[in-house]
């Protein structure tokens, strides 16, 4: 009886619900949180400024994708590899590494003498050092918060990461409007030293993963990587659950061309776009929150299925040509669907052994981006003949029966998962 009390005592404690304000009480986590957040208000900034120029130069819903897509598909060529450098090296000094080298292309990229090819292979560049950066932040978070305090810390990282997109892409207009385009550069560009400073200052240096004498070939650690990654039936499923986005993340490629189609003259055309653009970080902050706060992490994993279906359902309401009001209703509840992707996160975190965790994420990140990119790109091609609402709403469909498909996978494993988990994460 003793020996139950005890286990049951175990149970509760590991299935308890970690605060936020135990969270942010990590110093590390706080240094990783504030320069995350940082870097990525300077590139919100950025990204709204070359939407927007680009679609009032060609008036193009498909080169306005395309360079949109260009923030996603660097990951496709490079990413793969390059995320293995977050187990070969220390993953602060990877990540302070990528954050100076950033910092200095988009220095360049702000003097409005540079050529447009030039910009857009200095683009191609910083988005590629995201992929180690990313890996190795996704690596170091789980040795700085363990058990339930990683799952609540990701969700405020999230939270915090779906707010400024919020804010930057509402406000971003405006700003652009007021500064331009290259002093929206310059401003990104500060904001990586900021982070780098802050990730000096703030975490502790931890030596490599791999050490001096265990560092095989990027290429071998990208293969080990795959095997790991697609070689387990619940990691497959839980990394397509990730990449599930692909579909729901399609209408902010088209949110310029969208915004023009909902153009009534009450509101600009920029600030039209804006809103469109922060709609779904708007939901999932408020999805992340009440998943995170309000659900217990057994029940995350039982509702991670339906909240995947709940990301891309609300989309298909475009097909019938709603104003802007409902369609910024449904692009919000997409959002709070998809907060499903913290349950996955958690689960995958904890099958992956920490020596490869960094290449595991990594490839996962490339994949992301990836078929966000190419959903955002076919997007755009679809656009130009169908227009953007039949566009959304084929997009939200299509991603409702995947999510379906990968909800009955779960459903079959789901029972199991966690008692099969526990031992590799204490590899």
């Amino acid at each position: 009886m003793r020996t139950r009390r005890l286990s049951g005592r175990h149970r509760r404690a590991r299935e308890r619900q970690v605060t936020y304000g135990e969270v942010i009480a990590v110093k590390e986590f706080r240094a990783l949180w504030y320069g995350q957040g940082l870097s990525l208000l300077g590139d919100q900034l950025a990204q709204v400024a070359l939407a927007v120029l680009v679609y009032e130069r060609t008036r193009s819903p498909l080169a306005t994708a395309a360079v949109y897509a260009l923030t996603y598909l660097p990951s496709i060529a490079g990413g793969p590899l390059l995320a293995g450098l977050a187990d070969r090296f220390a993953r602060r000094g990877v990540m302070v590494a990528c954050d100076l080298i950033r910092a200095a292309l988009v220095a360049i990229m702000a003097l409005p003498s540079i050529p447009f090819p030039v910009l857009c292979g200095l683009v191609f560049l910083v988005v590629l050092l995201s992929a180690p950066f990313s890996a190795a932040r996704a690596a170091l978070l789980p040795e700085v918060l363990e058990g339930d305090r990683y799952v609540v810390g990701s969700a405020l990282q999230n939270m915090t990461n779906q707010t400024v997109q919020m804010m930057g892409f509402a406000a971003g207009g405006a700003v652009i409007a007021t500064m331009g385009p290259y002093r929206a550069l310059a401003l990104d560009a500060a904001t990586f030293v900021g982070s780098a400073l802050i990730l000096l200052a703030g975490v502790r240096r931890r030596p490599a993963v791999a050490q001096d004498g265990d560092k095989p070939s990027m290429w071998k650690m990208t293969a080990a990587g795959a095997r790991l990654v697609f070689g387990d039936k619940k990691l497959r499923t839980l990394v397509l659950f990730a990449w599930l986005c692909g579909f729901y993340i399609l209408p902010e490629g088209i949110a310029v061309p969208y915004a023009v189609e909902l153009y009534t003259g009450v509101l600009p055309i920029p600030v039209i776009t804006g809103l469109l653009m922060a709609a779904m970080p708007t939901g999932t902050v408020l999805g992340a929150f009440l998943f995170s706060r309000f659900v217990s992490p057994p029940g995350r994993l039982r509702l991670m299925g339906w909240m995947a279906m709940l990301s891309c359902a609300p989309l298909v309401v475009t097909a019938i040509r709603p104003p802007l009001e409902v369609v910024l209703a449904a692009w919000v509840l997409s959002g709070i669907g998809g907060a499903y992707q913290l349950a996955a996160n958690a689960a995958f975190v904890q099958r992956v052994p920490s020596e490869q965790r960094g290449q595991a994420f990594g490839l996962v990140h490339s994949g992301l981006m990836a078929v966000q990119g190419i959903g955002i790109l076919a997007g755009g091609y679809a656009a130009e003949r169908l227009g953007p609402e039949p566009v959304v709403a084929l997009a939200g469909g299509a991603g409702l029966m995947a999510a379906a498909v990968l909800a009955l996978l779960w459903t079959e494993s789901r029972s199991d998962t966690p008692s099969r988990m526990r031992p590799r994460a204490a590899a």
